[in-house]
């Protein structure tokens, strides 16, 4: 997925989700760091300088911050290589099972099968008369029941014009039990208003 990459003068990224640590673990990657520094850096008479260390100030706006890369780089030494790869594996393996498993059940439609980690999925309303909207108050309500069981908790988003169930799965604790759980309270959800 990151063929062409090494084309790119930068990318950015964040290591929240895959590496489990605060939402402000970014990543700056340049092919230029001379250009990035210059772009940064601000020299002033009254502000000490120091070739022989890796000055803070010359690499990001934010002068004062505390080390964010602390955070991630606890995180990368005690899991290692393979420890992350695992990680990311389960992840990915468990939103493909979540998506799919409540894409099966009836009245949900799969919208996007997950390529790694995130994937949709659509409750169609079953009412013979039913329009996109009705479709699209239904995603929400569905969604809605279920973080309100406590059971899961998803959100919403709009996808090609039409309301989706957003599924995202980060958590290094995920289980395929949590898997089954959450599909179950989709279910259970779905079940009870069709009732109505």
């Amino acid at each position: 997925m990151l063929k062409g990459v090494e084309h790119a003068d930068s990318w950015s990224t964040d290591g929240h989700k895959w590496l489990n640590v605060p939402y402000d673990s970014g990543f700056a990657f340049v092919a230029h760091p001379e250009a990035h520094r210059n772009a940064m850096s601000y020299e002033a008479s009254y502000i000490s300088h120091n070739d022989l260390v890796r000055e803070q100030k010359d690499w990001n706006a934010e002068w004062s911050r505390r080390g964010r890369g602390v955070a991630t780089y606890a995180a990368l030494r005690q899991l290692g290589r393979q420890g992350v790869a695992a990680l990311i594996d389960s992840s990915c393996e468990a939103a493909h099972a979540l998506v799919t498993g409540i894409a099966a059940l009836p009245g949900a439609q799969l919208m996007w099968e997950p390529q790694i980690n995130q994937g949709l999925v659509r409750f169609l309303d079953l009412s013979p008369e039913a329009t996109e909207s009705d479709h699209d108050r239904w995603t929400d309500a569905v969604t809605s029941a279920v973080v309100a069981s406590g059971e899961a908790l998803f959100s919403n988003t709009t996808w090609r014009g039409k309301r989706c169930m957003r599924v995202s799965v980060c958590n290094w604790q995920t289980s395929a039990k949590d898997v089954a759980r959450a599909v179950a309270a989709v279910e259970r959800v779905l079940r009870a208003k069709s009732v109505k």
